[in-house]
Order: structure tokens, then C-alpha cells, then sequence
């Protein structure tokens, strides 16, 4: 009986031992999942996209160059690429393009990486971006995506690349080009900071909040423009008057009223309008068709508008890639399909 006691105790023991081993193991694996840092999101795969060449026209100096600016969001990846090999496939001078990417800091690497595995031999450099410089000043608008800081880096642009700049077209990341690109480069700007397409019969009582109107001195603000609208997805900006005229610091001071006053609904297009409204330089329509997301709320499908299209714009909720995957695509959609570089994709442009 002794015998057997001694052998219960040590089996008691044993198990103790290995219980205590495998909990301490346990504990180990748990604290070392809890100070590993987040890794950054799998970033989409994409073909590599052919190389384009200059023709014999095209010069090779610096003032040969067309500059152009985007954003890099990690949701929106998939469009900058189809927008990007869209600008070099329908440009004379594809290796005269320098892009200036503006990303958030912590995914820079990767980004870059994609980027240079998918164009081997772009031009373009990736700028951080902080987005402290808005968060604080960012108000809740119709629609989350709006909100995002990025959304905002177009305001500060022009003091984030070089100063050696002095003009830039800026573009967001879900359009594609079908026309080269230098026609709207050479736009001549007669004197204005913004040239954009723009609709002059805009109804502004749609972009601002009874607040703004019922206040008289913010009111002033618009007596005697113009009311035209212009979308702030396709300008060209004269990036030295931007930055002499402190045209940031201008967007800012209509951001901070806005936080405290609710004047508008959208994002950061109401206060390009507040500052710019009427006074740009008109470029022809074909160079912003937009509104194909459909709305901001629903994304419905629409139709082209008649007459010639340098640039398809899937402004508004629905995103052609997001459509094309869920195998409900509205007919423009498969107009930016021959653009998806996307590795994944298997929707057919006969559908």
C-alpha cells in the first residue's frame, strides 16, 4: 500500500510539473502575441504592366516633365494602379510622367514595393503623409470614406513636394485616363491658382447647411460669384500661386468654422468651393467625367453623359472594381476593366 501511495504521489507530481510547464508555455505565447506590433495589411497583388517608351518627339529635360499627384490608400490601390498604366498607355511621352504619390507613413515600404514590382520603370516617389495635420479638423460628413485623412492630403500638396514644382495635376485614385495627358498639362491657366472642369449652374443650397445661410456674414462670402461647381478629383493647380496665396491656410479656416458650425455636409470639396467658386480657369468637360460611382449614398449606375471623353471619373459610392467582383458591374464599369492589373481578377469584359 505504500508502494502504491509513493506511485500516486509522483504521478500527482508529474502531471503538476507538466501542467505547470505547458501554463508557463502558454503564458510565454500570450505575451509575445501581445507585444508583436500590427502588420500592415496584405496588400493586392497586380501583373506587372508592359513598359512604355517615349516617342521621338518627346524631349528629355526636367521641363519635359508632367507632373502628377495621387494619393496611395490601401483600399484604393487597385484604382491608382488601372489609373496609373491608363496614363502611360494613352501618353506620347509615358517616360516624361513623375508621379508624386502621398501615402501614410507606416505603409510607405510596401507600397513602394508594389508599386515599383508593377512599374518597373515609372518615375514617381512617395511622400508621408501626417495626417495630424487633419485629423483634429476633419467633421463627420454623408459618407465614412470622406472622412478619411487622405481624402484631405490634396489640400497640402504644395507643401509637400518639392519647391522646384510649379505645377501639378492632381487626380484621385478612381478614374481612368483615355487621352493623353499632356493636353490638359499645357492648359493655359490665365492667372488662376485651380483650372478644372466646371458646371455653372450649380445649386449651392445642396452643399451647405441652413446654418450657413441664415448666418449674413458668411453669406457675403459668395455675393457676387459665380455659382459653379468643379470637382476636386481632376485640377490642374498652379502650385507657386497656391503656396504665395496661403490657400492651405485658407481651406483650414473654413475646416475650423465647420467644426464649429456644421456649414456643410460633404467633405473637403465645400471649402475648395467657399474660396474658388467661379473664379477658376474652365477646361472642357471631356476631362472630367464623373459622378460614375453613382451617389454618395446608394452608388446606382449611370450612364456617360453625350459628347467626347478624355477621362471616366467613378466618383461617388460604387467602385467599378468593388461592382466587377460582386458580378453586378453597371455598364460603365467594364469600360475601366481592360485597366484592372489586379493578379486575382476573372471577371470577363463580356458580361
Amino acid at each position: 500500500m505504500a508502494s502504491r501511495s509513493r506511485s500516486y504521489t509522483q504521478l500527482l507530481g508529474l502531471l503538476s510539473f507538466n501542467l505547470l510547464l505547458f501554463t508557463t508555455s502558454t503564458k510565454a505565447v500570450r505575451v509575445g502575441v501581445i507585444l508583436h506590433k500590427p502588420s500592415a495589411p496584405t496588400l493586392p497583388v497586380f501583373r506587372e504592366a508592359p513598359a512604355f517608351r517615349n516617342g521621338d518627339q518627346c524631349g528629355n529635360h526636367e521641363a519635359d516633365h508632367i507632373h502628377i499627384a495621387m494619393t496611395l490608400d490601401t483600399n484604393y490601390l487597385r484604382g491608382t494602379m488601372a489609373a496609373v498604366l491608363s496614363l502611360l498607355q494613352h501618353s506620347t511621352c509615358p517616360e516624361n510622367l513623375s508621379f508624386h504619390f502621398l501615402s501614410l507613413a507606416h505603409f510607405e515600404n510596401d507600397l513602394f514595393t508594389s508599386i515599383k514590382s508593377t512599374f518597373p520603370y515609372l518615375n514617381f516617389k512617395i511622400y508621408q503623409f501626417d495626417p495630424s495635420l487633419v485629423r483634429s479638423k476633419i467633421s463627420k460628413s454623408i459618407r465614412e470614406a470622406l472622412d478619411q485623412p487622405l481624402n484631405y492630403a490634396r489640400i497640402y500638396l504644395a507643401d509637400i513636394i518639392p519647391t522646384s514644382v510649379d505645377r501639378i495635376i492632381y487626380l484621385d485614385s478612381d478614374l481612368v485616363v483615355v487621352d493623353d495627358i499632356e493636353k490638359l498639362w499645357h492648359v493655359e491657366m490665365e492667372g488662376k491658382v485651380v483650372a478644372a472642369p466646371e458646371y455653372c449652374q450649380a445649386n449651392f443650397t445642396y452643399y451647405f447647411t441652413k446654418a450657413f445661410w441664415s448666418d449674413p456674414e458668411l453669406v457675403k462670402v459668395l455675393e457676387g460669384k459665380r455659382p459653379c461647381y468643379f470637382n476636386t478629383g481632376v485640377m490642374v493647380v498652379d502650385v507657386g500661386k497656391w503656396r504665395r496665396g496661403m490657400y492651405t491656410q485658407k481651406v483650414e479656416e473654413w475646416m475650423t468654422v465647420q467644426k464649429q458650425r456644421r456649414i456643410y455636409h460633404l467633405g473637403s470639396l465645400p471649402p475648395f468651393l467657399l474660396i474658388f467658386a467661379g473664379d477658376i480657369k474652365a477646361v472642357d468637360h471631356r476631362w472630367n467625367q464623373h459622378g460614375l460611382g453613382g451617389d454618395n449614398f446608394e452608388g446606382k449606375c449611370r450612364t456617360l453623359h453625350p459628347g467626347p471623353i478624355s477621362l471616366l471619373h467613378w466618383s461617388g459610392k460604387g467602385k467599378p472594381w468593388l461592382r466587377l467582383d460582386s458580378r453586378k458591374p453597371c455598364s460603365v464599369d467594364h469600360l475601366w476593366a481592360p485597366y484592372d492589373l489586379y493578379r486575382s481578377s476573372r471577371h470577363s469584359l463580356e458580361e
